[in-house]
């Protein structure tokens, strides 16, 4: 599923069966359960550069102890610039971040009971400099950042957090 911009894997990302899909048989896993700190698993969608979408996808926190669960991005002009909401159940929070050069900066955080091994979903809604996340159909942030103006979306996970991701939507605004 492609490489960071120093050759590394960008995670262990495959489409595998699950009993547990939200849109049975398949999910797509990013199975890599081992990494640094700073290891950002990631995978950019092909054909998705867009400046304004509405963008949503469930996911299942399988296993991690350094981090677990995952996240959206948008706008990504590749694997080290791009904008990142993501929910974390070892944390306990949801969080969006602005990566530029491959340095996180968190924009806001959100304290949040995530239960593990449940699905949950994430949702951006973003229109010009205007983001609002949604964590479980519930608006949790709602802000203006104007670093990126358009890009390509994709998933994420950190460290050695295993998830399964399901039911990927995109719609590109007008």
């Amino acid at each position: 599923m492609g490489t960071f911009f120093d050759g590394r894997p960008a995670g262990d990302w495959k489409v595998i069966e699950s009993s547990q899909a939200i849109s049975p048989p398949k999910v797509l896993a990013q199975l890599r359960n081992k990494g640094a700190e700073h290891n950002y698993n990631l995978v950019l969608i092909d054909d998705t550069d867009a400046s304004d979408v509405d963008l949503s996808v469930s996911f299942l926190p399988i296993s991690g102890k350094a981090d677990m669960g995952g996240g959206l991005v948008w706008r990504a002009s590749d694997d080290r610039n791009y904008y990142l909401a993501r929910a974390n159940p070892l944390e306990q929070n949801v969080r969006i971040y602005r990566v530029v050069k491959g340095v996180r900066k968190m924009l806001q955080s959100h304290d949040k009971i995530i239960d593990v091994k449940q699905w949950h979903a994430l949702r951006v809604i973003v229109r010009g400099c205007h983001m609002q996340v949604f964590y479980d159909d519930r608006n949790i942030f709602d802000l203006c950042d104007e670093t990126f103006k358009e890009g390509h979306v994709g998933l994420w996970t950190k460290s050695d957090a295993v998830t399964y991701f399901d039911d990927l939507k995109l719609q590109i605004l007008k």
